[in-house]
């Protein structure tokens, strides 16, 4: 029994002197708090960054999806006006053959 509170003793001993006082966990733990931080910021002024090209991306998206509808447009209007044109042509084409016919009757 004797040797068992020598034992117990001695064991109590050795971690009580390894045990860390709360100043000495702060001294250790401050620097990583503050690298913590600092990483911290920078990835939200990264996040930030992202959420921000992503709006740009999301607005190009939309300007080139207008100027397809546009180009779309343009291009039916050509369709239209080279339509008008043909049809304009062989209109003259006639005309131009039933001025000729009365000038030979």
């Amino acid at each position: 029994m004797k040797t068992m509170l020598v034992a117990a003793a001695a064991s109590i001993a050795l971690l009580a002197s390894g045990c860390a006082t709360m100043s000495d966990v702060k001294q250790q733990t401050d620097p990583l708090a503050d690298r913590l931080t600092k990483a911290e910021s920078r990835l939200s002024a990264l996040e930030n960054q992202v959420n921000a090209q992503a709006a740009d991306i999301q607005a190009a998206k939309r300007d080139a999806a207008d100027a397809k509808a546009q180009a779309q447009r343009a291009e039916a209007a050509a369709s239209k006006a080279e339509a008008a044109a043909t049809s304009a042509e062989a209109a003259a084409a006639k005309a131009t053959k039933a001025f000729e016919l009365r000038l030979h009757k």
